[in-house]
């Protein structure tokens, strides 16, 4: 069976109002780790992870997975990041709903007081790259960018994107992220998708590489074994125990993958579980696995 295997350089959870170390030592046991017990800011208080200047008018879902960049790159909070452009760095970025209140908020401008009412700072937002690009130029990465917009699989659809941009050379390494806002707009949009589990603003983040054997430079790889239904929502295979994410954190949509993998990492690296599984069913085994370099 095809696979792809990554070396992940870094990680990172940003879920504001999400109690993720109580929800994991609930399930699998206390965790030892601090990013469990970290707060994540709000958007609107973005600038305690990314600093003061050059957040105006960025939407919500922008904020946050600038925040998740930020935490999986390891920069110190209100660091701004070193402006050298990173031409072997592309990003990929999964959402649904990322864009869509200015999206909205634009339109009604339009039909109610004309284009040339339009905020030339609300514009912008209104392209559906607008994350990605955002992030892009935000960090200095110069290589692809781009959103993978699929419903509830677009996680996974992002990821097998990353893996087609390393594979084709086309970037040293792959900024991954997920982020998804739960405003008045994008919960109405969401309804209409016919899920029982709420919807929640929140991001993560994964930092790709391509994997060769004699790779040590990182904790953790991942394992994907393509072709496969991809299971949602995901549940987390943690030696004997299985977590549904969804079921204590809500629904991220278009970005639950990547949290539920940005988890999975962060239990190998930061907790010492050897291999967690990202599976669907009990009767199949993973579909991604997220493991220590230094398994046996």
């Amino acid at each position: 069976m095809s696979q792809t295997t990554f070396l992940v350089t870094g990680w990172s959870l940003h879920l504001p109002g999400v109690a993720v170390g109580a929800t994991l030592a609930e399930e699998i046991g206390k965790p030892r780790g601090n990013w469990a017990w970290q707060a994540a800011p709000e958007p609107e208080q973005a600038s305690q992870v990314l600093g003061r200047k050059g957040l105006l008018a960025k939407e919500p879902a922008t904020r946050l997975a600038l925040c998740a960049v930020h935490r999986a790159l390891g920069l110190e909070p209100g660091r701004r990041p070193d402006r050298e452009l990173s031409v072997d760095t592309a990003v990929v970025v999964a959402s649904n709903l990322g864009n869509v209140a200015a999206v909205a908020r634009v339109a009604q401008t339009v039909a109610e007081e004309g284009g040339g009412r339009v905020s030339v700072l609300d514009a912008p937002n209104v392209s559906s790259n607008v994350i990605a690009s955002s992030v892009a130029l935000w960090f200095g990465f110069g290589g692809p960018n781009l959103l993978v917009c699929s419903g509830r699989s677009a996680g996974m659809d992002a990821l097998a994107t990353a893996g087609l941009l390393l594979r084709a050379n086309r970037a040293r390494r792959v900024v991954l992220v997920g982020a998804e806002p739960d405003d008045e707009v994008a919960a109405g949009l969401y309804d209409h998708d016919t899920s029982s589990v709420p919807l929640r603003r929140g991001a993560a983040c994964l930092v790709l590489e391509r994997h060769r054997p004699s790779d040590t430079a990182a904790p953790v790889v991942l394992d994907l074994v393509r072709n496969q239904r991809w299971p949602h929502p995901p549940r987390l295979l943690v030696g004997r125990r299985g977590v549904v994410l969804a079921r204590q954190w809500g629904e991220f949509y278009g970005a639950h993958d990547i949290v539920a993998l940005a988890t999975a990492a962060h239990l190998v690296a930061d907790e010492g579980h050897q291999t967690v599984g990202v599976v669907g069913d009990r009767d199949r085994g993973a579909l991604v696995s997220a493991a220590s370099v230094r398994r046996s």
